[in-house]
């Protein structure tokens, strides 16, 4: 008789397994339906509110990075101006002192053809 009780009991294993697996996540999606701290709705209002704060927020680190290039750009730009300036001013001193050495040895060279 011991050995029908065995038998039955392995006979209906995979029975009993999918059963209990069955009521198990009946009982698991009910204490999650229940035990939810918010609906469905809420959930999905709650992560498109994050969404957009993240659509947000990452525009405006882009709109500051973009001024921060912007601002590097103008700053580098004014000082390129400037160095461009200051090498201009110098090339034009250093024309007006050649042309005055020039103008200085014409000088001298009429200087010696006039006392010939």
């Amino acid at each position: 008789m011991a050995t029908k009780i065995e038998k039955r009991t392995f006979n209906n294993f995979p029975l009993g397994l999918i059963l209990g697996l069955l009521i198990g996540g009946l009982a698991g999606v009910v204490t999650t339906l229940l035990l939810a701290p918010q609906s469905g709705k809420q959930t999905r209002d709650q992560i498109e509110g994050a969404t957009i704060e993240l659509r947000d927020r990452t525009t405006r680190n882009v709109k500051k990075a973009v001024a921060q290039v912007r601002s590097g750009t103008d700053k580098l730009t004014a000082e390129v101006q400037d160095k461009a300036d200051e090498l201009k001013q110098l090339g034009q001193d250093k024309l007006v002192e050649q042309l005055d050495k020039v103008s200085a040895a014409l000088d001298t060279g009429k200087t010696a053809v006039v006392a010939v």
